[in-house]
């Protein structure tokens, strides 16, 4: 064969190959862009909360385009929306199968992504997988560590837990410690701390107040003039007086009742347009006062009828305050 028959045969192939290649990557760009649509069209019927069919779509958009990480994370997504926790029904099951199947294929493809890693850690939660829930909340403290909402999201995972398992209740005062410590000047630390306490279980924790009461104190040295923080120490000591009056000796009540009324009354001074303030100076006459006291429950029942008013009246300031700022941003 002369060297311009080979070199013709040469081209001719090379030429072919071109062809072929050129046809095969069309075919995956199709492929891609037809991946792409039903991804589209999967997030608008997921943003219109129609999960069933975004789905359809999603699986389509995997199908045509298996590199979509973001399309197995919804289809995860939306079978997590259409999940029912603690029903029992086979139908419901493979709900929550195929969600753990999506979320999982998403943390495979991209393992260090927090929004996967805490959807599927919710979705363990959900499932009541405490062990492989808990392995995914502490991996996003492990990858963010100085990023102080990651603290707050573990420790409400173990405070959901933590009345019916006093390793957990642990571990979820732990976790709000570790962003105290984290960042000790700031009093968002110190709020989520005492406002744990302030929200578990009376029956199971009886001292609750007395500790959530340490840690609003230790914002207050922070925040010396804050109303809104006054308001809240008025309402832990109403609290413990009035929800624990059945466990507390008359002084204690009396000692609780008191604290609560000088924090309230701070609160007013500082701040008389804060409604609540009045509201619950009205419930720690009724509920309180007038109890321990009953010579004088007419005059605390005239009281709280006069904290009541003032609360209407600061009610009615703030919804004129709200109408003349719209009123001034149009």
């Amino acid at each position: 064969m002369s060297r311009i028959r080979a070199s013709r045969l040469f081209i001719g192939l090379f030429a072919a190959a071109i062809v072929v290649a050129s046809v095969a990557c069309d075919k995956l760009n199709v492929k891609y862009l037809s991946g792409n649509h039903h991804f589209n069209r999967g997030n608008t019927l997921f943003n219109e909360k129609k999960y069933t069919k975004a789905i359809e779509e999603y699986e389509l958009a995997v199908q045509n385009n298996p590199d979509l990480k973001e399309a197995y994370r919804y289809i995860g997504e939306s079978y997590k929306a259409i999940f029912q926790p603690g029903k029992e029904s086979e139908e419901n099951k493979v709900r929550g199968d195929k969600a753990l199947e999506a979320l999982r294929k998403a943390y495979e493809i991209d393992p260090d992504n927090k929004d996967i890693i805490y959807s599927l850690a919710d979705m363990y939660d959900k499932l009541r997988d405490i062990e492989n829930a808990e392995q995914l909340f502490l991996r996003i403290i492990e990858l963010e560590p100085g990023n102080m909402n990651n603290y707050y999201i573990a420790a409400e995972f173990y405070k959901r837990y933590a009345g019916e398992n006093e390793d957990l209740k642990r571990k979820a005062e732990q976790m709000y410690l570790r962003r105290i410590e984290t960042d000790p000047d700031a009093v968002q630390g110190y709020a989520y701390m005492a406002n744990y306490y302030d929200n578990l279980p009376v029956g199971d924790f009886k001292d609750k107040f007395d500790r959530a009461l340490e840690y609003h104190i230790k914002r207050q040295k922070i925040e010396p003039e804050n109303a809104e923080l006054y308001y809240t120490i008025g309402v832990n000591r109403f609290n413990k007086a009035y929800q624990l009056q059945n466990f507390l000796s008359e002084s204690q009540r009396e000692a609780a009742g008191s604290e609560a009324e000088q924090a309230l009354l701070k609160a007013i001074e500082i701040d008389p347009n804060f409604a609540n303030s009045f509201a619950y100076m009205k419930m720690l006459y009724i509920n309180v006062h007038s109890k321990l006291y009953p010579e004088r429950e007419s005059r605390y029942l005239a009281e709280a009828d006069r904290y009541g008013e003032k609360f209407t009246e600061a009610q009615k300031r703030a919804i004129e305050r709200m109408k003349l700022e719209k009123e001034l941003k149009k």
